[in-house]
């Protein structure tokens, strides 16, 4: 008994030096056997399977592809290679139990291209988590945990074309990597599919460039429906692009008033049972008189060759020569610039984006308004005044016709003894009447009438003297004793005294 209670503690203690002992051997990195651990092809090392916990030093530096997947690496720290792997590509790490990497760990691998981290443990992606691997062309995260992302774990990494991110837990939409491609100018597929994304930013995702949406990818997630949504992928529908063709069936929302449990197909909120949501259309672009405008050819693909048709049928290139002279130039990025716009530069204009495995044909309608876009004050003003003038002559003539007193010319009993007498210096100035009314007519019995003047009434020179005339008292033809009276003319006929025109008695 007193032997086996002395040497039990001495024979664990033993072991656990020796189990130890192991472990600090284990974890200590082995040069690398391209015999018995990895297989060694020229420039291309594959350790794959293999249960390292740590990768194997001594790497040759003329190494151009290393893959170490599935193994049960933990941590990527910066001293994984101690000398600089300049010839490295690519670097396949996927089926790991990778939860941390160092910001330092790519410092020694600068034109690495292809970086695959894929199915490991990564929560949190640190600030300038990559932002050493400025040649980095396909950066794949997909499967893991990742939650959190800093705004700049991707910083300086100009070339990035392929970021894959689908599989994990990220709430929320990652802006700042499109946003303006500032931050990421090349890229060209962005997958965030299948994490817990609920809201998008509609209106700033709405004017990012097609060859962009073409490849972003966000079927999958947990979105809230709304007609805001149903907009933008009904517009990149009738685009045709990718993110939405290829996974139309996945492309989900969950109803805002309802429970997470049963989700519905995007494309369907237009219908009545669901949001009735109104379809979006293509509109053109309205632009004002003597504007300059710019048509973008957005087109699906990058760096491809555009040709635009005017409505007129005239053709544009790029590189086309000296277009500074011209109105209509074609811009380096395929856009098509219009300078002083005139009513006959309107219409479709087509952009042809033609390369070798992409030919595409896009319309774009110009509307021109009749008139420029900063009118001058002093034209405002005058139409303002001419506004005013035509409203106040239609309401002087409404009042005129409307409520002015009525003449009554239908009574013709009741005309007054001025209404006479302004009718008879009428027809003093002018033979011709001048009223020619029924009343008139009834109350002066004018009418015109050629008469032979009878003997008695024949007066000088042989005018006619008219019934009716007053004796002038007094007045006598001192040369003619025996002649009558001569009596003054009625004062309708007066005007016959200057004329040979027919009486009016």
């Amino acid at each position: 008994m007193w032997l086996s209670c002395v040497f039990w503690p001495q024979l664990f203690w033993a072991f656990s030096l020796c189990f130890l002992g192991k472990m600090t051997t284990v974890l200590e990195a082995s040069p690398l056997n391209c015999q018995e651990i990895c297989f060694c092809a020229s420039d291309v090392i594959s350790c794959s399977k293999k249960e390292l916990v740590v990768i194997p030093s001594s790497l040759p530096k003329y190494i151009a592809m290393l893959d170490l997947t599935h193994n049960n690496l933990a941590r990527l720290r910066a001293e994984w290679t101690p000398v600089p792997l300049t010839r490295l590509h690519t670097l396949l790490l996927s089926h790991n139990q990778i939860t941390f990497v160092s910001s330092e760990a790519f410092h020694m691998t600068p034109n690495l291209r292809h970086l695959d981290l894929s199915c490991n443990k990564l929560r949190i992606l640190d600030e300038n988590a990559f932002s050493a691997l400025e040649n980095l062309e396909v950066l794949i995260l997909f499967k893991n945990a990742i939650v959190d992302i800093d705004r700049t774990a991707f910083d300086d990494m100009a070339h990035l074309q392929k970021l894959y991110l689908s599989y994990n837990l990220v709430t929320r939409f990652p802006i700042e990597l499109v946003k303006d491609g500032e931050k990421l100018p090349e890229l060209s597929l962005l997958d965030l599919s299948f994490n817990q994304i609920k809201s998008l930013p509609v209106s700033q995702l709405r004017v990012l460039p097609a060859w962009l949406t073409n490849r972003l990818y966000l079927h999958g997630n947990q979105l809230t429906c709304n007609c805001e949504l149903y907009g933008l992928y009904w517009h990149w529908h009738v685009r045709q692009l990718a993110s939405t063709m290829d996974f139309r069936e996945q492309l989900r929302c969950y109803p805002p008033s309802q429970q997470r449990t049963v989700s519905i197909n995007i494309f369907s909120l237009n219908e009545s049972e669901f949001m009735n949501c109104s379809i979006v259309r293509e509109s053109g672009m309205e632009v004002y008189l003597e504007d300059t405008v710019i048509l973008n050819c957005d087109t699906k693909q990058r760096d491809i060759s555009q040709i635009w048709m005017t409505p007129g049928k005239e053709m544009h290139k790029q590189y086309d020569g000296d277009q500074t002279n011209s109105s209509i130039s074609v811009l380096n990025n395929g856009s098509l610039k219009i300078r002083h716009i005139r009513l006959e530069d309107r219409g479709t204009y087509t952009c042809y984006a033609q390369s070798e495995t992409l030919n595409e044909t896009l319309y774009v309608t110009l509307s021109v308004f009749n008139f420029t876009r900063h009118v001058h004050q002093d034209t405002l003003n005058t139409a303002y005044t001419t506004l005013v003038g035509c409203v106040a002559s239609v309401i002087l003539v409404l009042i005129y016709l409307y409520l002015t007193p009525c003449r009554c010319w239908c009574r013709t009993g009741d005309r007054g003894q001025g209404e006479d007498r302004d009718s008879i210096r009428s027809s003093v100035l002018s033979a011709t009447p001048n009223h020619e009314t029924t009343s008139d007519k009834a109350a002066l019995s004018r009418h015109v009438a050629f008469l032979e003047p009878p003997g008695d009434l024949r007066g000088q020179n042989g005018k006619l003297k008219p019934n009716g005339s007053q004796d002038a008292p007094g007045i006598k033809n001192s040369l003619q004793p025996s002649s009558p009276q001569r009596k003054l003319s009625d004062p309708g006929s007066i005007s016959s005294v200057f004329s040979d025109t027919p009486i009016v008695v």
